[in-house]
């Protein structure tokens, strides 16, 4: 029966999912962090405004990429794990990430207009402007597909599996519950990319409650006299990097009038992309003037 744990697999253990690890951070890195910058250091005139920017390739490949890695990983899971749940979830994370791509698209390609993403829709200078007035309409429908439905459909699904694959890493053997060396190596680069995702994803609230959920997981595993695998040690430690990345980033910005605007609410998180508009753009406008 699908979600049921086999007695006989109770206590495997899984070795460090060094391939699997690896190309989760690599492919984050190039196919999801990369492909704004891509967008933006790549001629122009090799991918016009009315088509695909590199970007654009760069995240059809992470939509494919992904689920796949995702599904590779649950296999590898020492237990048996829902999976009516999990098919349903790569489904959801498939379509979120395919709404984001086309939204994320046009806001990036607008930012070559002037688009500015540390302001709001209806404050951006190119789109307050527009006649008749009902096309600002549309451009804050684009955002909302683009910066809530289509995060939504995306990250809710990522952490579920990434939660659900964390239920299979315990262990009773305490030598199972130690990191290898290239899992240390890898814990920086993993937990950077996912302060990027929190942050510019605006999923804090997501983010931290599902750390919350390994958290007491955790503590009533541990007594049953189970402890974590060295898998799972990697993603509750790259989780804990990631929160402290999130809360220096705050403190930094903390003081930033022009983003406490954008962003009003009790979670004041800003994003690093509204960050980038705001204050290095300008420095590289201020470059080239001189």
């Amino acid at each position: 029966r699908h979600g049921a744990v086999k007695n006989e697999d109770t206590f495997k253990t899984s070795p460090f999912h060094l391939d699997l690890w690896f190309y989760f951070t690599l492919q984050n890195w190039v196919l999801d962090f990369g492909r704004p910058i891509a967008m933006i250091i790549l001629p122009l005139e090799w991918f016009p405004l009315n088509k695909p920017s590199a970007g654009d390739y760069f995240h059809m490949a992470y939509n494919v990429i992904t689920p796949f890695l995702l599904l590779k990983l649950i296999e590898r899971s020492p237990k048996t794990l829902p999976r009516s749940m999990i098919y349903v979830s790569i489904i959801m994370f498939v379509m979120g990430a395919s709404i984001h791509l086309v939204g994320d698209s046009v806001n990036h390609r607008l930012i070559f207009s002037g688009y500015q993403h540390h302001l709001s829709v209806r404050e951006n200078p190119i789109i307050k402007n527009l006649k008749p007035e009902t096309l600002i309409d549309s451009f804050e429908l684009l955002y909302y597909y683009d910066e809530y439905l289509g995060h939504s459909m995306w990250y809710i699904p990522f952490f579920l599996i990434l939660f659900i694959y964390f239920t299979g890493c315990f262990t009773p053997v305490d030598e199972e519950s130690r990191m290898p060396v290239a899992a240390l190596l890898l814990m920086g680069p993993s937990s950077l990319y996912y302060w990027y995702l929190v942050t510019e994803g605006q999923i804090f609230i997501l983010y931290i409650f599902t750390f919350f959920a390994m958290m007491a997981l955790v503590m009533h595993q541990k007594r049953k006299g189970l402890v974590l695998d060295s898998n799972g040690l990697f993603l509750f430690y790259s989780f804990i990097i990631t929160l402290v990345l999130i809360a220096v980033w705050v403190v930094w910005l903390w003081n930033d009038k022009i983003l406490r605007k954008k962003y009003p609410g009790v979670i004041y998180i800003p994003e690093p992309w509204a960050f980038y508009t705001l204050h290095m753009n300008n420095l590289h406008a201020a470059k080239e003037s001189l």
